[in-house]
């Protein structure tokens, strides 16, 4: 699922100490992160990445650094207050992978779908999901599947009945711009999110 030319799928860090971990406590600028020290734990070892995002531009560019890693059969949750860039986080995702259209929350209809060659996207907003029945009547629990990609907003308001993510992406608000943290769940999400952090 990657757009990028170069071998490990991600476009080259700045020159300078501690870029292989790309995202602790650093500052997303444009689609390269610039790391801060003191340096994060090593990638893979499922302990959150934080990283600072100024601006909606900043937030799209982690959105297409995690569609150069992300793999069909993985569950994404995307948590934050209203207006913390869930939805701006996912558009910039879905431009990396090939999107060209309008991007929004499916605040009413809970789930759009993007269909691409080789795999179905599906954006979920449960902000507004009250009845459980239909969950099951609308058939939402057979699209976690092995060919399709799920990203979550409002994952809390699914409860127990929604798989459990392979990664997590929480945003907050700071006085200017957000900042994110960046959780590998499960082996598969971990090995992505590893990926993330390679130079």
């Amino acid at each position: 699922m990657s757009h990028a030319d170069d071998d490990n799928g991600l476009p080259p860090l700045p020159s300078g100490e501690g870029n292989a971990r790309a995202l602790g406590d650093g500052v997303i600028r444009g689609a390269n992160v610039v790391p801060s020290p003191p340096a994060p734990p090593q990638a893979g070892e499922g302990s959150p990445y934080s990283a600072t995002l100024p601006d909606d531009t900043a937030t799209q560019a982690l959105g297409a650094r995690l569609a150069r890693v992300l793999e069909p059969g993985l569950s994404i949750w995307l948590s934050g207050d209203l207006g913390a860039g869930k939805t701006t986080l996912t558009r910039g995702l879905l431009r990396e992978l090939g999107y060209g259209g309008r991007v929004k929350s499916p605040t009413y209809t809970l789930v759009e779908l993007y269909p691409f060659s080789s795999f179905n996207l599906y954006h979920f907003d449960l902000y507004r999901f009250v009845d459980q029945d239909e969950w099951e009547d609308a058939g939402f629990r057979e699209y976690f599947n092995d060919t399709s990609l799920c990203l979550v907003e409002w994952p809390e308001k699914g409860g127990a009945l929604l798989p459990g993510p392979d990664v997590r992406v929480d945003l907050d608000i700071l006085d200017t711009g957000r900042i994110a943290h960046v959780q590998g769940l499960t082996e598969a999400g971990k090995k992505c999110i590893a990926r993330l952090f390679i130079p």
